[in-house]
């Protein structure tokens, strides 16, 4: 199992593995979601690879990239139950496979420190101008992509209403009204209060020298950070049912349907929260799939997810309006089934199987397996990704049954046609 080093400022991860010819390496810089900054953070990532100290604009990062046999370098903002996370991964040619003598191992930890720790800053202390405005106007365009992609919308509102006051309601990309007050000076005021308040892992995928990749993080990766606890989503249970119904221009309406449970990553649990999300809704077995929407044919898809730090289970259905009240009845029907026990040895099987196929497939590639273990980063806990495979196999239906048991229905979200 790889063990985290702390650096001097960066918990570091070599996984190692002879099967790729290519170095992975995934750094998430981890702050708690929270409203102050929100926007802000999720802006940085493209701007930041807009251009840093050491490559000032976008076309030297490029060429710097070409430099390293054609690096691929991508940036984002997640979250994770109530972490916000900004990712940065970069791929490049394993350094042993190449004829000439380049270390671009260490050329990798340089950009990546460059890109998250020295942003390119004009002589005032602040991002240049027209580099704001343009990734504000990208921004503009990716919020704005939510609110056109109806699945999305009804995901991101169904949070809103269903943690509204929790941090989990908050969403990833921030909102409209603050994207636009954000200036080159408050985005750099973001970054250095990012620096102080986050957690830095740094994940390395490869064939490659765990002592090296230590001594490359304390050279290069040097900043201020405080310990950041665990975040740990506590259980809310539901006071009452609620129902929300909104309507907008949407030619399939849209049910959404939230669950808490107390089950969370690192529970003895989860493993059985798991596969009973395969069997519910998770898998094109499942009973969600299987009843709603081939034999009673009321939905254009139907599927449940679970979210694993927070301690949510979550349906989603594109149904005809005229359809709701019977697809709400056979959708709950289905997780009462699962709490009767109405399902068998071999239901059970196949939802272990699926899960497992899924998770050999995820840990094939090295981001993949790098998300699969960032998990137990995220609990405090070093966690292999093969573990995960020998936890699925110890689900019994016993098991699955306890599991659905924990579920309480918190709320209904119905996004609807006009008129």
């Amino acid at each position: 199992m790889p063990e985290a080093k702390k650096t001097k400022s960066v918990r570091t991860t070599v996984i190692p593995s002879s099967t790729f010819k290519t170095t992975t390496f995934v750094m998430h810089i981890r702050t708690p979601l929270q409203k102050e900054y929100l926007t802000e953070k999720a802006l940085l990532p493209s701007v930041l690879e807009r251009g840093t100290k050491h490559f000032p604009s976008r076309e030297i990062i490029q060429a710097a990239l070409e430099e390293m046999y054609g690096a691929h370098l991508t940036a984002d903002a997640v979250k994770k139950g109530e972490h916000h996370i900004l990712s940065f991964k970069l791929e490049v040619a394993n350094e042993k496979f190449l004829k000439e003598t380049v270390p671009l191992t260490e050329r990798a930890v340089q950009m990546l420190a460059s890109i998250a720790f020295y942003p390119n800053l004009n002589e005032k202390g602040a991002f240049p101008d027209l580099i704001v405005d343009e990734e504000k106007r990208n921004h503009a365009q990716k919020l704005a992509g939510v609110k056109d992609d109806k699945m999305r919308f009804a995901n991101k509102r169904l949070a809103e209403i269903m943690c509204e006051g929790e941090p989990y309601a908050l969403p990833v990309l921030g909102y409209e009204q603050q994207l636009e007050a954000i200036t080159g000076e408050s985005l750099a005021k973001a970054h250095e209060s990012l620096l102080k308040d986050s957690v830095v892992d740094l994940y390395v995928v490869g064939d490659v020298n765990e002592q090296e990749i230590s001594r490359y993080a304390d050279q290069y990766m040097k900043f201020s950070s405080r310990p950041l606890a665990p975040i740990r989503s506590a259980f809310k249970k539901p006071d009452e049912v609620r129902e929300v119904k909104e309507s907008d221009e949407v030619s399939q309406a849209k049910l959404h349907i939230g669950f808490r449970t107390p089950v969370v990553f690192g529970d003895k649990n989860y493993f059985a929260l798991q596969v009973f999300n395969s069997l519910f809704g998770g898998a094109p077995h499942s009973k969600l799939f299987t009843n709603v929407r081939e034999k009673e044919s009321l939905a254009y898809y139907a599927a449940s997810r679970v979210e694993s730090h927070k301690g949510l289970v979550i349906v989603m259905a594109g149904i005809e309006t005229t359809q709701y009240d019977k697809a709400l009845s056979i959708i709950l029907q289905q997780l009462e089934d699962i709490k009767n026990g109405t399902f068998s040895d071999e239901d059970v099987s196949k939802s272990k199987a699926v899960l497992r196929n899924q998770l050999l497939e995820t840990m094939d590639s090295p981001r993949g397996r790098v998300e699969l273990e960032y998990h137990g980063t995220l609990i405090g806990e070093n966690w292999n990704a093969d573990n995960w495979i020998t936890e699925i196999e110890k689900v019994q239906a016993a098991d699955v049954k306890a599991a659905a048991a924990s579920l309480e229905l918190d709320t209904i979200y119905f996004l609807h046609g006009k008129g």
